[in-house]
């Protein structure tokens, strides 16, 4: 294709693109406008507890709140209304302070952003020492298997009670930086810590676990015969795994402005994320719906801006269908993994058998937050439970809800990560959406429960899948192998069954397992607030939510269900190590692909590797 004709081509794509985001954009903002009068509750006895925490008002007191706010106007005159004054630089006022609403989304906007930045250079940092082991040894030749468990050990930490940990520890016993509020610079490191520390080793495990296949290609070994450096063949390396792995910066940048909720109130920090929280709890519409529409805005730009950098790394290859696809060699096992495998397992499976012998639900006054002993062995809570029980109990609950929810999420990722033309903007606009609010929508039509939290969740956890699963199947359609497979005759099944799956459904498995914890811990947040698993039902999550509060007093209280979560992730994870990916040619020694096809190497003028199919096979 020429560059005409894709240019002829890209301009349809880039409309149907803007047509995605400009329509979930509306349906989004359009669902926050009802979500007053889809709760169920009086928006007017709601913002009038938020003003002055009357708990029984009469009615002429709700009726003068409801005829000051134009209630009974309806859902879509006050969204006309606030779209109106938006478009004349007002965006209303706020229905319980009264204070115009754009100063205070503006201010918290600042402070997220400030976060932000601090924090992706934290995740930054992460990320690289992660894959710096693999980086050194693929640059040099010598790469082997890894299981990866560091990454997912450091995954799982739940970010609220790191937030806890680094607050009680650095900010109050050593006195080194600020625990609460927002006065400076000072003030970012601690809440930066605990929201980069687990972003960067979820981004550095994904970049590990995609460098192995770049070092594969056949321009590394021919780069280092000819004698080019290690740091040049490792850079080019880490440009070509970056390329797959850079759009799950979209949801974890989003996440670090509008789903930092827990750390900003730990910290006392006025960022963003809390005043969307705070308005969709007290219904205060204007606030609420102006950093929405912020977040949504963030959200374009940020994937916009990913897309423009991808380009940039992936060079003319990308345009000219020239591109190697990545696969993983066969690497041979870490002789400690079946050790790490079977000791996660022993160890999980014994806490779950000896904590289902127990009783989960039985309160003893007089044994509150006792430690660890022959009677308790993980210690009680704050009422006098055995977190051993509690912990046995919530294991099948607490895996069987994450796995199913972990399993639609990726599901619907690979779907609409497909449909790459509308799937961007739709997965752009839906990633800036908090789960927390996202709960505070589904709860109003279904209520509280497991099943209504689990369905949040799956509403805005597809996102990091859709971005992979669309940025892989870029760079497979633009592979020369793929052409010459499609130049042979093959069909559209064909080529889905040999090339799509293939190339996507591995890395979206092993992201989606790195990120079974994650779920778990946002299954949690929703229901501390009410909005899913309700107590006293033992879940892990909610375990730690539950015990956050007492974590400086009683430390052991969140100990167990943090370290039954460091276990799944390092379980999951080290499953899927299991020594390589495709089997040995007998007579090259070398990997054979899913698409048959052996490449060689080349170089592109952008200075990026290029492989060249030398050898198709013909689709029956």
């Amino acid at each position: 294709m020429s560059v005409t004709q894709s240019g002829a081509h890209g301009l349809p794509t880039r409309w149907r693109a803007a047509a995605g985001r400009a329509v979930a954009g509306a349906a989004l903002l359009t669902a926050v406008a009802f979500l007053p009068w889809l709760s169920g509750t009086d928006p007017a006895l709601t913002v009038l507890r938020a003003r002055s925490a009357e708990q029984d008002p009469s009615p002429a007191q709700l009726a003068v709140v409801r005829e000051q706010l134009g209630l009974d106007d309806g859902p879509l005159a006050h969204f006309a209304r606030w779209l109106d004054g938006l478009a004349h630089g007002d965006g209303g006022t706020s229905w319980v302070s009264g204070d115009p609403v754009l100063p205070q989304v503006t201010t918290a906007f600042a402070v997220s952003v400030t976060l932000m930045l601090g924090a992706l250079v934290v995740t930054a940092v992460v990320a690289a020492l992660v894959c710096a082991r693999t980086l050194y040894l693929g640059s040099r030749l010598r790469l082997r298997g890894k299981a990866g468990t560091g990454a997912a050990v450091l995954a799982a930490l739940p970010k609220f009670l790191l937030a806890s940990l680094l607050a009680t520890v650095c900010g109050v016993w050593l006195g080194w930086f600020p625990s609460q509020g927002w006065a400076g610079p000072q003030s970012m490191v601690l809440p930066a810590l605990a929201l980069g520390v687990p972003s960067g080793a979820m981004i550095g495990g994904l970049i590990d676990q995609s460098l192995p296949a770049a070092f594969h290609e056949p321009w590394a070994r021919t780069w280092r015969a000819y004698g080019l450096a290690p740091g040049r063949v490792g850079r080019t390396a880490l440009r070509r795994a970056l390329s797959g792995v850079l759009p799950q910066l979209l949801p974890t940048v989003v996440a670090l402005v509008g789903g930092a909720v827990a750390v900003e109130k730990i910290f006392n920090i006025p960022g963003l994320g809390r005043l969307a929280l705070d308005a969709a709890i007290a219904q205060d519409l204007p606030p609420l719906q102006t950093a929405t529409l912020t977040l949504v805005l963030l959200g374009v730009c940020a994937g916009l801006l990913i897309q423009a950098v991808r380009r940039v790394l992936l060079g003319p290859a990308l345009r000219d269908g020239a591109l190697p696809a990545l696969h993983p060699p066969v690497l041979p096992r870490p002789r400690s993994l079946p050790w790490v495998i079977g000791f996660c397992a022993l160890a999980l499976l014994s806490l779950v058998v000896a904590g289902l012998l127990r009783d989960p639900l039985h309160v003893d006054t007089a044994a509150r937050l006792l430690p660890p002993s022959a009677a308790h062995p993980l210690g009680t809570d704050s009422l006098g439970r055995d977190l051993l029980a509690r912990l046995g109990h919530g294991a099948l609950r607490t895996a069987g809800v994450a796995l199913a929810v972990t399993t639609i999420s990726a599901l619907l990722g690979l779907l609409i990560g497909m449909a790459t033309q509308v799937g961007a903007g739709l997965t752009e606009v839906v990633s800036t959406l908090p789960a927390v609010l996202a709960g505070l929508l589904t709860t109003a039509v279904t209520g509280p429960s497991v099943w209504g939290a689990a369905c949040a969740v799956c509403l805005v956890a597809w996102t990091p899948y859709a971005a992979q699963t669309a940025a892989l199947l870029e760079q497979e359609r633009a592979s020369g192998h793929m052409l010459a497979s499609i130049s042979f005759g093959a069909g559209p099944s064909y080529v889905l069954r040999h090339h799509l799956l293939p190339a996507a459904l591995p890395a979206l498995v092993r992201n989606a397992l790195l990120r079974l914890p994650t779920t778990v811990l946002v299954l949690a947040s929703l229901g501390f607030l009410g909005l899913g698993e309700q107590p006293p039902t033992p879940e892990w999550g909610r375990l730690l939510s539950e015990n956050q509060p007492y974590a400086e007093l009683a430390p052991w209280t969140v100990l167990g269900p943090a370290a039954a979560l460091v276990l799944l992730a390092v379980l999951a994870v080290s499953g899927t190590a299991t020594g390589g990916h495709g089997r040995i040619s007998r007579r090259t020694g070398r990997p054979v692909h899913s698409h048959g096809v052996q490449p060689t190497a080349s170089d592109s003028d952008s200075g990026a590797p290029v492989s060249l199919p030398l050898r198709v096979r013909s689709p029956r």
